[in-house]
């Protein structure tokens, strides 16, 4: 069967035809128009599709009439699946990957995918579209000339700190994935690590009917969310970059000797260090003098 998607040749109405390769497709991340007429196109000429859940894959293309041979890829079976999807690449099908929402790759098991697909020689093709963490970033009224994607923090508050102290200093905006039942603690140990003072947004239901994107500094959306409860549906959660200010030796010492009080040296140079945007090695050189002082 012949296969046909993408831009019509110049010059002419006929659409190019679908090369062999993995198709790495964007889907919605709610409303189900928010797709690309070239996912749509791509969705429909190839040889099978890859669904995280093919429940929810099912539904999107029924909704634009899209009759597509649907199979599961995902992190429980992916490591069996790998080699079968690298045979038919090889043998020159073409096969698209989608997850459940959004742009695959991007904290999702379909990275080992197209890795392999490219260590083997296969081409591999990004048809862009939605991305939860570039909607939440665009309306989060915080600087987007610069930012880092985080992924997920862990879930526990110790481990969730360290990690957090590492990224303190980073002169972006940061962009995190959180769950709803996570987010008020997430935002409380952030603000502890990173200055209550410092802008955040919490952005949710994206491009749904309860879309809603709350901003404040870490301190009152922590205090709000505590109140509130947990909020429904998928959450991305954006912290502007530190503060520009200028830190004074009495600013420095002010905050090690009160996180010295309760964490070791290492951890309160960590964690101030973050907090105030200052290199490590001198945060902890200052910490040791506090501390044997």
């Amino acid at each position: 069967m012949s296969r046909f998607a993408g831009e019509p040749k110049s010059g002419t109405d006929a659409a190019q035809p679908l090369e062999s390769g993995l198709y790495i497709v964007a889907t919605p991340i709610g409303n189900l128009r928010d797709i690309t007429l070239r996912a749509l196109e791509t969705l429909q000429a190839v040889d099978e599709v890859l669904a995280e859940d093919t429940r929810v894959a099912r539904r999107l293309l029924d909704a634009h009439g899209i009759r597509a041979k649907l199979s599961p890829y995902h992190d429980h079976n992916g490591a069996k699946r790998r080699p079968e999807i690298l045979d038919r690449l090889s043998e020159g099908a073409a096969i698209a990957l989608i997850s459940d929402a959004g742009t695959p790759l991007v904290s999702d098991p379909g990275w080992k995918l197209s890795r392999e697909a490219l260590d083997a020689g296969h081409r591999v093709f990004p048809i862009p579209g939605a991305s939860a963490l570039l909607a939440g970033l665009v309306a989060s009224g915080l600087p987007s000339d610069r930012f880092m994607f985080c992924g997920f923090l862990p879930a526990k508050t110790g481990a969730r700190k360290r990690a957090a102290a590492e990224l303190g200093g980073v002169p972006s905006t940061l962009v995190f994935y959180e769950s709803g039942p996570r987010l008020a603690d997430c935002l409380a140990d952030l603000s502890e690590t990173f200055g209550a003072d410092r802008e955040a947004a919490v952005s949710r239901e994206l491009t749904k009917l309860f879309e809603e994107t709350r901003r404040g500094t870490l301190g009152s959306l922590a205090a709000h969310y505590a109140e509130a409860g947990p909020p429904k549906g998928e959450i991305v959660l954006l912290v502007g970059p530190p503060l520009e200010q200028p830190v004074t030796e009495e600013t420095l010492d002010a905050a090690l000797r009160s996180a010295l009080q309760s964490r070791s040296v290492k951890q309160a140079a960590a964690e101030i260090a973050a907090q105030l945007g200052l290199p490590k090695r001198d945060v902890y050189q200052r910490a040791l003098a506090l501390k044997d002082g």
